[in-house]
């Protein structure tokens, strides 16, 4: 059953309940009222004409009673008559005077200075009210007042009452029906989101716009369906990388290992000269350094990745200069020019860390430099660390190249590098690296122009006291 259903259910329920309740004590109520007021009328009225007959009794000498006869006729004249029928007798004699209705006259038996309520054949109430007259002789007067209208009343009440009320009930079932329609309908777009969700379209929301609890849990199942496609658009692009990465180092391996395995056959395979022996050996022994390289920069990479580092004060224009001074001899032999812009300061770093990254920059900007060129190093403090900028004036990097220069094994010009000996793990490493010291490497490059690395630093400032 549907919830709408069963908070219209509900509704109806409660409305028949406290309508159903209500009505019936406020009908009942009223007809209670109604009888106590006639029965005091009664009591009163009778009351008045047994008063006035006393009276009468009292100073009668008439053996036949006409005195009484007469005032009870005078009585009726003047309109005095609200009873449905009256008798008058002797206790020991017959009736001296009866008139109405007969049938209710002679019905049950009056005590003396009581009202009974009794019923005719016809079905009509009436209360039925006896007492003495005292004198000579005793008399009994019994009299009857109808209070059918009473009753009729009620019974119409009643048949308006539930005309009203299956009413009532409808209009309510109706308006409970379309309120919890209208209260449930974003419950029904929740529930076709995690449908839509759940067969794979992690695109769908359910965007319900409204200023209560359940656009707040729209809102927040929106933001959970958000981070969940993000976190599955991650996982497909890490599984896409991962599978880039396995087939990336199986062809690094297969290069080598076949150069390896080649060389290594014709030497046990074949005699060689002394010249052929010594290239094959060459052959064998660069191939096996790449190999070493490989292992050794895929081994850094995984130690960084599950390993927390340990934060000193350093200077980093102290590791830029003594960095750019080990390495000036190399560049100036081929034909780069090596300058550096420090400003001092110190910020909390891991030393040998920063300068792996450092040298693994440096690498990639000289080997954009094959016919000699210029490199900059820049470096300026944050509030809370440092940035790097190497420069080159070099070939530069094609833009759609920019975004996967940090991927394991990507290379912007791939023969080239190879020849280098380079295995496309460098930026990898040093994206890693920034990222250890809460920051980041940022590319800018156009063709024919060279290219700019920044690297910010956010791992902290270090101030004397």
């Amino acid at each position: 059953m549907r919830f709408r259903v069963k908070i219209t259910i509900c509704m109806i329920w409660l409305l028949s309940l406290a309508f159903g309740i209500g009505g019936s004590l406020l009908i009942s109520t009223s007809f209670n009222n109604s009888i106590a007021r006639e029965k005091e009328s009664a009591l009163s009225s009778f009351q008045h004409v047994i008063g006035t007959l006393q009276l009468v009794n009292d100073f009668s000498s008439l053996p036949d009673n006409s005195d009484i006869l007469n005032v009870i006729e005078q009585m009726e004249a003047k309109g005095m008559n609200d009873y449905s029928a009256i008798s008058l007798s002797e206790y020991d004699g017959g009736t001296l005077y009866s008139k109405g209705n007969e049938e209710i006259a002679q019905l049950g038996d009056a005590k003396d200075n009581s009202l009974t309520l009794v019923t005719d054949s016809s079905g009509n109430r009436h209360f039925k009210v006896a007492g003495t007259i005292e004198g000579e002789p005793n008399l009994r007067l019994v009299i009857s007042y109808s209070i059918q209208d009473i009753y009729t009343s009620r019974d119409e009440q009643y048949s308006v009452y539930v005309k009203v009320f299956l009413m009532t009930v409808a209009i309510g079932a109706a308006l409970s029906y379309l309120l919890s329609y209208l209260l449930t309908r974003p419950l029904g777009r929740l529930s076709a989101a995690t449908k839509k969700i759940a067969d794979g379209d992690l695109t769908y929301r359910s965007r319900v716009r409204t200023n209560d609890e359940f656009g707040a849990l729209s809102e927040n199942f929106d933001a959970m369906a958000q981070k969940l496609e993000e976190n599955i658009t991650e996982l497909r692009d890490s599984m896409r990388r991962q599978e880039e990465f396995m087939g990336s180092f199986a062809h690094e391996m297969k290069t080598p290992m076949t150069s390896i395995i080649g060389y290594a056959d014709l030497l046990r395979s074949q005699t060689l000269s002394p010249t052929e022996q010594i290239n094959a050996a060459n052959y064998i022994f660069s191939e096996g350094k790449r190999l070493e390289s490989l292992s050794f920069k895929l081994l850094d990479i995984i130690v960084l990745r599950k390993s927390k580092l340990e934060m000193k004060p350093v200077s980093p224009a102290r590791i830029i200069s003594s960095t750019a001074e080990y390495l000036k001899p190399i560049y100036d032999a081929a034909g780069i020019t090596l300058q550096y812009k420090c400003q001092a300061g110190e910020c909390l770093m891991d030393a040998d860390l920063i300068k792996s990254l450092l040298v693994n920059l440096l690498d990639n900007a000289r080997k954009a430099l094959d016919g000699g060129g210029n490199i900059y190093i820049m470096s300026r403090m944050l509030d809370d660390g440092c940035e790097m900028r190497i420069l080159d004036n070099g070939p530069g990097i094609p833009p759609e190249a920019l975004t996967h220069l940090t991927e394991a094994f990507y290379r912007v010009d791939k023969s080239r590098s190879r020849a280098q000996g380079g295995v496309g793990l460098g930026l990898s490493l040093c994206n890693d690296i920034a990222k250890l010291h809460g920051g980041c490497l940022q590319f800018q490059s156009r063709v024919g122009n060279g290219t700019q690395v920044t690297v910010e630093l956010h791992g902290g400032r270090y101030e004397e006291i």
